[in-house]
């Protein structure tokens, strides 16, 4: 691989800690601290994404390159560095955070121009481990490498993966935080995007009244990752964050379609460019529930459930225009601009429903049909994927109502059966007033509703049979996420079974997982 083309703008630009102390500790007036990854002595690579390294102009991987994907023996022109954030958890002010298990080799880019950053995940400790040891275990390293690649195929704003390898040591960790620890396999995962900055980093200086330093990350954000921003002093702030709504709505509404459950929504887990971001305890959905959260840290208040996140999204922006203030220095704009986040994200919430059921255009009645519909798929606990490939089945003539009753979780009986067919009444009136024909309706709704979901229970086998020496199922879920709209494996394209209700890491994990 071409890790010499790995430069380091941001720790050249911006204040830091140069003393590779790797002691938890406070890190005030600085952005970043520079730290060296723990090294492993016998890593052994379990997956490579080959053709994100020619992407992003890393290029091939070569067997000498497998220190690099730990870690090892790195070139001098890499100076590993982890950056400081800080962060509202669940609501509440938890001051500075920061790169935790994160450490940055730095960014690249390619012969297109395109910037991206490289950064390890369990690794080692980094100043902002919080008395932790900054590794990462198997399980959860499988489920970040494979979900954001999922969710990249999926069309899916996201941070990417390139690599997966065990380290060769075991790690301890308390999966369900009740007084259990194990040793598991330990792990890491590179990932990348075109950057990893948080509404959190803005935060921090904002917090430490470091305006010099926020306003040059501002100027750097949007120099970098915002090209379309033309204007000048408070008009640009104005922008940066009119854009940054904009891009988050836009997010959630994708996860949304997709039945994504993020499961921990803190200010320091959102992206200030619209990406995914942090991939720890989410689910994709299997029974429709709005109530439904994946995080076991997250009960029983359920801040993050699946219906509230756009809820969360804006109570997150309110935060982030609180640290941008003191460039902006317009209370009004920021409150008109964050109240109008409402109204711009379910209408396009909305249109994006049209889209799944193949509808034209949003009309006026519709968010009373979308209301019913949420209402059965709740009440009756159908799975949120299969109904949408069912009724495309349906619309095709190649399937009946039956075929319904399968997709339920729950024991299925004629009243259900019942609501059902009323619904499908309803349904089919709606579609009838298209002015488009119906093999467009098709079109629209095959775009916009996957055939694969990378569900919890398949990442769960997938875990077991890596830790068992196996990558069979690894290869064939690479494949079927590579193409979410077409239907590779239909073993994969089918409810949860029984056997994983309840079963930790199936349905429901921590924040450790």
């Amino acid at each position: 691989m071409n890790i010499e083309r790995i430069n380091q703008p941001f720790i050249r630009k911006f204040p830091g800690d140069f003393s590779n102390n790797p002691m938890q500790r406070n890190t005030p007036k600085v952005v970043f601290a520079t730290v060296n990854p723990a090294g492993f002595d016998h890593p052994q690579l379990i997956a490579f994404n080959e053709a994100l390294s020619e992407e992003i102009g890393l290029g091939k991987y070569e067997e000498k390159d497998l220190g690099f994907l730990v870690g090892n023996d790195l070139p001098e022109n890499i100076q590993p560095y982890a950056t400081a954030y800080a962060g509202h958890q669940f609501g509440n002010w938890a001051g500075q955070l920061g790169d935790g298990r994160a450490i940055f080799a730095g960014e690249i880019i390619n012969d297109t121009g395109k910037r991206t950053e490289i950064q390890w995940k369990g690794a080692g400790a980094t100043p902002y481990s919080r008395h932790a040891d900054g590794r990462a275990v198997l399980r959860s390293s499988v489920r970040e490498y494979l979900m954001s690649e999922a969710m990249y195929h999926l069309r899916v704003p996201t941070t990417r993966a390139l690599s997966l390898a065990f380290t060769g040591e075991d790690v301890v960790r308390d999966m369900m935080y009740n007084g259990n620890p194990q040793l598991e396999k330990g792990a890491v995962v590179i990932r990348t995007a075109e950057s990893f900055l948080r509404f959190g980093h803005f935060e921090l200086m904002s917090a430490q009244r470091e305006y010099k330093t926020l306003q040059e990350l501002a100027d750097f954000t949007i120099e970098n990752y915002y090209p379309e921003i033309t204007s000048t002093d408070q008009q640009k702030y104005k922008d940066f964050f009119e854009s940054i709504c904009i891009r988050t709505a836009n997010l959630i509404i994708e996860w949304f379609r997709v039945g994504f459950v993020h499961g921990v929504m803190n200010t320091d887990n959102m992206s200030v460019l619209g990406l995914t971001i942090d991939y720890g305890p989410y689910s994709m959905m299997d029974e429709y529930d709005l109530n439904f959260t994946p995080n076991t840290t997250d009960l029983p208040g359920r801040r993050y459930a699946f219906g509230k996140q756009g809820q969360i999204a804006q109570w997150n922006l309110w935060q982030l225009a609180n640290a941008l203030h003191p460039l902006i220095k317009d209370e009004k704009f920021l409150e008109d601009t964050l109240n109008h986040f409402g109204s711009y994200f379910w209408e396009n919430h909305d249109k994006m429903l049209c889209q799944k059921f193949g509808f034209d255009q949003l009309r006026e009645d519709d968010e009373e049909f979308f209301t019913n519909w949420q209402a059965l798929m709740q009440e009756l606990q159908l799975d949120y994927t299969l109904f949408f490939n069912e009724l495309e089945k349906l619309s095709d003539n190649t399937h009946s109502p039956e075929y319904f009753k399968q997709l339920s979780y729950l024991p299925w009986d004629q009243e259900k059966q019942r609501k059902l067919e009323n619904f499908f009444t309803s349904y089919q009136n709606r579609i009838s007033l298209n002015v488009i024909s119906k093999e467009d309706s098709l079109m629209i709704m095959r775009k916009a509703n996957p055939k694969f979901i990378l569900r919890n229970y398949l990442l769960y086998e997938c875990i077991e049979e890596i830790s068992q020496g196996s990558t069979e199922m690894l290869e064939k879920l690479t494949k079927a996420l590579e193409n979410p709209y077409e239907e590779l494996y239909p073993e994969f394209s089918t409810k949860r079974p029984t056997g994983y209700n309840g079963i930790s890491g199936c349905s429901t994990l921590s924040c450790s997982s």
